[in-house]
């Protein structure tokens, strides 16, 4: 089943190129499955860059910076622009970085190995704190307040509250994998509930709801407390440079 999607997946970017008249630089896996946490009926997110003929870079008329190319119960495969990509590089774009990071990548190129060397300068510390520290915070506002919750959700809080205690650590971004930020110093009651409800997720329905448990709950109130007051005293620490940013994608261009 995986060799068979993965071979679709390499067709649906054959035939965008073709069709878009684009060269795909990079293409991986954005979601759950790439994270280690996709339930049986989790659907493929592929996120993927491109790059279009130099000509199309000098056009009056602006051209779209995105292709979204197929979403449905299987598939969900949408594109960037390099430039687009490029551009939110040096702003420090966590969702940018995290594609990069993928542990399931489709396709890639030595054209984005050049990219992402030099994209890696660009990662703002203080940016992917506040992308994830909001992620979670919304997550939790909107889906975990009520006595029965969707167990995924507790992960789409978990995860970027453990991406921002290892961002703020290391220094760099993340490992997508939710087994590698696991290793962050945590309570053994926080891993017991975590392992207990993760065997619940990974076996039912993503929609399916259960009872709230006490402690991920008092781990994730008590975590968006502290990064709150974390991401307000961080440092401006984004790299305003835009020549090694420029110089890449024209190498691409040329």
């Amino acid at each position: 089943m995986q060799r068979r999607i993965e071979q679709e997946i390499e067709e649906k970017l054959r035939d965008i190129e073709e069709k878009e008249h684009v060269r795909i630089l990079y293409a991986a896996e954005s979601g759950s499955r790439a994270w280690g946490l996709a339930s049986p009926d989790s659907d493929y997110d592929v996120r993927f860059i491109y790059v279009r003929p130099v000509a199309d870079y000098l056009r009056l008329d602006n051209l779209r910076d995105v292709i979204e190319w197929q979403l449905d119960e299987v598939l969900d495969i949408n594109g960037w622009d390099l430039k687009k990509a490029m551009i939110q590089f040096q702003k420090g774009n966590a969702t940018l970085f995290e594609w990069a990071n993928s542990p399931m990548v489709y396709r890639t190129s030595k054209a984005w190995e050049d990219i992402d060397k030099v994209a890696r300068g660009y990662f703002s510390v203080k940016a992917a704190v506040h992308h994830y520290y909001g992620t979670a915070k919304s997550t939790c506002m909107q889906y975990l307040q009520e006595e029965q919750v969707q167990y995924k959700k507790y992960f789409y809080a978990l995860r970027p509250l453990l991406t921002v205690r290892y961002i703020v650590r290391k220094g760099s971004p993340a490992p997508m994998l939710f087994e590698e930020l696991m290793k962050e110093e945590l309570p053994d009651e926080l891993q017991a509930a975590v392992h207990r409800v993760l065997a619940v997720k990974l076996a039912s329905d993503e929609k399916e709801k259960h009872p709230q448990d006490p402690e991920i709950q008092k781990f994730i109130q008590e975590e968006l407390e502290r990064q709150k007051h974390l991401a307000e005293k961080l440092p401006d620490d984004r790299c305003r440079d835009w020549g090694r940013l420029n110089k890449v994608f024209l190498e691409q261009l040329l």
